[in-house]
């Protein structure tokens, strides 16, 4: 009864699986999970988590996933760990799982630097490939960058990334310029951030024909791989060739040289994969899925990840990493991004701003600890609500189409500079609203994390908002590829909580009179039963309907505004239950606070209590303290 050895795996295709136990190995948590077939259908058993310990005095991740795993045998009374590693496949005595995998983002995860001719062409191309492969894109190096020989050369010595990929150039198009790049990087002789006296990787995947001088710039001093061009033709992108060239390289070098990854990588016959990466995957099938549009986001300490998958079959798929916003190692640098004003905005009370201050920068230095007190809960949520908000900004600004294409236009599109640099991303299109990371999956009250969702992405029409419970979409993500019912199976039932249908016209409560109706809906339950509501502009407000209930909308609104029908027309649709219910959200879009702090207040606590967010009774304290301090 041992683990699982490369001589002895078992194809995956001849194995009947009916146990599952994934790991993933994060910056500072090691989590694991166990997935079973319980009456025919794949359920989340178990959860345990351990500190991961890529770092000294361990450096070996293995440790963390035992302890993680060592959390499961405890909640199990069931044995899965033997001295090599996972026990595989299942045995009669019920000890060890059908298979074992394992997704990863410890010691800082996937760290890329990228490269092309053009800044916002063949350079933001690699960038897409980059980002969608999971990696933390450090820098982008191009011939029109605005930077010296000598300082690209410096930054490439510096940063130190895991691989580069350089791209340039279409196919038969130019050979100068891409030459350049490659001779920077032979100058710079960079080395990789893991692995002493190893060869950088470098990936080339550019100009066909530039390919034998590349080799032989590159060839001797660098790991250089050949893929298929990513701008073969102005008009097209082929990132999958390129993306698969990253996965494999991120296995040979980064795994091989990471502390205990080697072993790790002896436990399953299924590669480890960058947790990133495997959100996309699992951001990919929930749009296949569900049919629909959906947008993602996780919020960590120090990153926060958006993944966007549009298209009628989800052929427009983009990730982005905000490297400096996060809610513990980043907050101050959310701080210096979004400005004080934008957070306080957010805070329905007053605070110094020293004091404002103080708090963010005390968050930096003890990342581990959490609200205590409903101010500081409060002033949180607002800090999550601008780095959401910025790190969705910077989403859209690359989930556009491809710069450099000719294409003609239509009279109004040259008056309303429609063009490559216009983001593929309508809100009034999307479906589901996915959120995940501690300050949304783990908020005391649900419609916490709607609202901060709400006043973050500000979604508009009918949108399905969810969370996912325990993040363990990295994990479902990897599942997925190999057994796709499984991993939907557990998204449906244990992963995804539905907080709700958000309702949100477009148009400006700041244009009609102050009471004035925006909407009126008429719900129709399965039941039979009728439910209406009105809404007055400037209002936010919730019906309750419970998660797994549907009702028929009949939705009516004001001449200024529109639920995706044009100004003032009617909208039928279905809306879905959750744990929140149906929002209705009459405050506008894009959303408007009150200049005012006074009439701000007042906007916020209304909206909170409409959502019956916090505590009444602690309410009531924070605001006699806050008159007592006037």
């Amino acid at each position: 009864m041992t683990a699982t050895s490369s001589e002895t795996r078992v194809p995956l295709a001849n194995m009947e699986i009916e146990s599952i136990l994934a790991t993933d190995c994060g910056s500072t948590t090691t989590k694991a999970i166990l997935i079973e077939k319980v009456n025919g259908e794949y359920r989340l058993i178990v959860r345990g988590e351990a500190p991961t310990t890529v770092e000294a005095p361990f450096e070996d991740v293995t440790a963390g996933a035992r302890n993680a795993i060592r959390e499961v045998e405890e909640l199990t009374g069931r044995r899965f760990l033997a001295e090599q590693g996972v026990i595989t496949p299942r045995q009669p005595d019920g000890s060890g799982v059908d298979i074992f995998m394992s997704t990863s983002s410890a010691g800082g995860g996937l760290q890329m630097m990228v490269a092309g001719v053009v800044k916002t062409m063949t350079a933001e191309s690699a960038q897409r490939a980059a980002l969608g492969a999971g990696a933390i894109v450090m820098d982008t190096i191009a011939v029109d960058d605005g930077r010296k020989p000598h300082q690209k050369i410096q930054r490439i010595r510096q940063l130190r990334p895991d691989m580069l990929l350089v791209s340039g150039g279409i196919d038969g198009g130019t050979l100068t310029h891409v030459v350049e790049i490659a001779e920077l990087i032979s100058a710079a002789d960079p080395r990789p951030r893991l692995g002493v006296g190893f060869q950088l990787p470098v990936i080339f995947a550019g100009n066909i024909k530039a390919r034998d001088h590349i080799n032989g710039i590159l060839g001797e001093k660098t790991d250089l791989r050949i893929v298929d061009n990513l701008r073969p033709v102005l008009e097209r992108e082929v990132l999958q060739p390129a993306r698969e060239e990253i996965h494999n390289l991120f296995m040979e070098h980064v795994m091989a040289q990471a502390p205990g990854y080697n072993k790790l990588m002896q436990w399953s016959p299924i590669p480890i994969m960058p947790t990133p990466g495997a959100v996309g995957i699992g951001m990919q099938t929930t749009a296949t899925e569900y049919k629909t549009n959906v947008i993602g986001v996780d919020i960590g300490g120090a990153t926060t990840d958006v993944f966007s998958v549009f298209g009628d079959h989800g052929e427009l798929f983009n990730r982005t990493v905000s490297a400096n916003l996060g809610m513990s190692y980043s907050i101050c640098n959310v701080l210096l991004e979004a400005g004080l004003a934008n957070i306080m905005r957010w805070v329905p009370f007053y605070i110094d701003e020293g004091d404002l201050r103080n708090r963010i920068r005390n968050k930096m230095i003890r990342p581990t600890t959490i609200p205590q007190t409903l101010e500081e809960l409060i002033i949180e949520q607002a800090i999550a609500r601008e780095a959401l908000r910025l790190a969705f900004e910077h989403h859209k600004s690359l989930a556009v189409g491809l710069r450099g294409v000719q294409r003609q236009r239509t009279i109004s599109e040259v008056f309303d500079q429609v063009g490559s640099d216009v983001t593929y991303i309508n809100l009034t299109e999307l479906g589901i609203l996915v959120g995940s990371g501690g300050v949304l999956s783990h908020a005391p009250r649900r419609a916490q994390s709607a609202l901060m969702m709400l006043d973050a992405f500000q979604p508009e029409s009918t949108t399905m908002l969810a969370v996912d419970s325990i993040f363990m979409m990295p994990q479902l993500g990897i599942l997925s590829t190999i057994h796709p019912r499984a991993a939907m199976e557990v998204f449906e039932r244990d992963c995804l909580i539905r907080l709700g249908t958000a309702v949100a016209p477009v148009g400006s409560p700041s244009k009609v009179r102050a009471g004035t109706e925006c909407l009126s809906i008429d719900l129709t339950l399965a039941t039979g039963k009728q439910v209406s509501e009105r809404v007055n502009a400037g209002e936010i407000k919730v019906i309750p309907l419970a998660d797994g209930e549907k009702a028929e909308a009949n939705i009516h609104v004001s001449r200024h505004f529109t639920v995706g029908q044009g100004m003032g027309h009617s909208s039928r649709t279905t809306v879905h239950g959750g744990v929140v219910g149906v929002v209705l959200d009459c405050r506008g879009r894009p959303l408007e606070l009150a200049a005012d702090s006074t009439v701000r207040s007042h906007q916020l606590w209304s909206w909170f209590e409409a959502l019956n967010m916090y505590p009444q009774e602690a309410v009531a304290s924070l605001k006699a303290r806050q008159k007592g301090r006037d």
